[in-house]
């Protein structure tokens, strides 16, 4: 059976894999790219039901489609975005085969490229792109045994409340997700914990303009690097109803017990930090950071925008912050379930080549991999801060696809040397 070749082989369709297709066609490079499972799959089946994307439509797009089901200033819900991106695939015409799993790449011994197994076959590639994006792996830590006797799920298979036993219960984590769960659950009548570590809490609109505005004229969304002590640090945002700033007071206020992060669990009680006060205190102090810039910027500029003092009000602290909950027995709060919101790693099993540090993270610049010929799209901060997001990823797919094409250049005019050569 031949072995099929390709000039570049891009793994993932997602809004990586469909953004660097795009780029790589404009640049004339030939392409293939192989997807697992459906486009976008991971839109549709590993998210919760009511998710909708955290920014709003006019922002969070491709150049070339504007998103059918959704007006500029809302937020599409998940299967529109999944449907978005498998109606700008069949717009481009990009060669997507869908249902094939690359199962390992390593390079040619002794000559250029790639051999690339999947689960229909080899595939011998010139140059490999892994798009497969930062949720690969849900990060679950080891805290709580099985042999606890509760549920327990990574944000990543929760869908509704209706999957949850009768109970309490504990979501780990406040960045988006973590808060958007917690909440979902706590207006369907459960009671909820909710464990709060450090995090960014932007306001979702401020005088008229989204948050997603304020980044870009702030010229935020072009940072390099995260800040000193931030690299780790969640963002707390949501889309959900229409986009809400989130505030933890409020939560609180309508029955939430919110708890400082989550340390330990032994003998049926579980431990938390005494930092939750820091944690909420921080996020206030990242949201007047902004709304200080957003006035300094309007005032500088001579914008007309509606003053908005309301969005600097603080609520009093409640009493779960107050007099934080350091220890709880988990059966006698009736918590039956834990949601882990915790985030998630790559996972580059299936590249068998020299291109990470210790710790498993590519080693690149801009997607560039310091292996030749390899390339990834779709990395938190690949270029800057955002390149994660969907408007984000197709900027730097830009950059890479240039790359590849300069670097099909560079081997074409290395061929026509030495077919010279052998003709003298």
């Amino acid at each position: 059976m031949p072995v099929e070749k390709v000039d570049t082989l891009v793994v993932g369709a997602g809004q990586a894999g469909v953004a660097m297709s795009e780029h790589l066609t404009r640049s004339g490079v030939p392409h293939l790219v192989l997807e697992r499972n459906r486009i976008a799959e991971r839109w549709r089946s590993e998210r919760w039901d009511s998710l909708v994307a955290n920014g709003p439509a006019w922002h969070d797009r491709f150049p070339g489609m504007e998103f059918s089901g959704t007006g500029p200033d809302g937020f599409p819900p998940k299967e529109e975005v999944a449907d978005y991106f498998v109606a700008y695939a069949k717009m481009i015409a990009a060669p997507i085969r869908c249902g094939v799993a690359v199962e390992k790449v390593e390079r040619h011994v002794g000559r250029s490229g790639f051999r690339v197994e999947t689960s229909e076959g080899v595939i011998e590639a010139d140059s490999v792109v892994a798009a497969t994006g930062p949720f690969q792996r849900p990060i679950t830590p080891s805290i709580v045994p099985e042999s606890a006797g509760l549920l327990q799920m990574h944000s990543n298979a929760y869908r509704n409340p209706s999957q949850l036993p009768q109970g309490a219960v504990l979501v780990i984590g406040a960045g988006s997700s973590g808060v958007q769960i917690a909440d979902e659950l706590l207006r369907s009548g459960k009671r909820v914990y909710l464990s709060v570590g450090p995090h960014d809490r932007p306001p979702r609109s401020y005088r008229g303009r989204d948050f997603c505005w304020w980044l870009g004229v702030l010229g935020k969304w072009d940072a390099e690097t995260p800040g000193p002590g931030t690299e780790h640090v969640t963002i707390a945002v949501s889309g959900a109803r229409g986009g809400e700033t989130i505030d933890f007071r409020r939560l609180a206020m309508q029955g939430m017990t919110l708890v400082g992060r989550t340390e330990s669990f032994r003998n049926g009680l579980m431990t938390f930090a005494s930092d939750l006060g820091d944690n909420i205190r921080r996020g206030d102090a990242n949201l007047m950071s902004l709304l200080d810039e957003a006035d300094a910027y309007i005032t500088s500029n001579g914008l007309d925008l509606p003053e908005e003092p309301d969005a600097r009000k603080i609520d009093a602290d409640p009493q779960c912050m107050t007099h934080p909950i350091l220890e709880l027995d988990v059966a006698g709060a009736g918590i039956t379930s834990i949601i882990w919101a915790t985030g998630y790693d790559v996972d580059y099993s299936w590249l068998k080549i020299d291109a990470f540090d210790e710790k498993g993270r590519p080693r690149h610049q801009r997607g560039v991999s310091v292996e030749p010929g390899i390339y990834f799209l779709g990395l938190p901060w690949q270029a800057r801060r955002g390149s994660s997001f969907i408007w984000g990823v197709w900027h730097d797919a830009m950059h890479v696809a240039d790359r590849i094409a300069t670097r099909r250049k560079y081997m074409a005019y290395h061929a026509s040397m030495k077919h010279q050569a052998e003709e003298q």
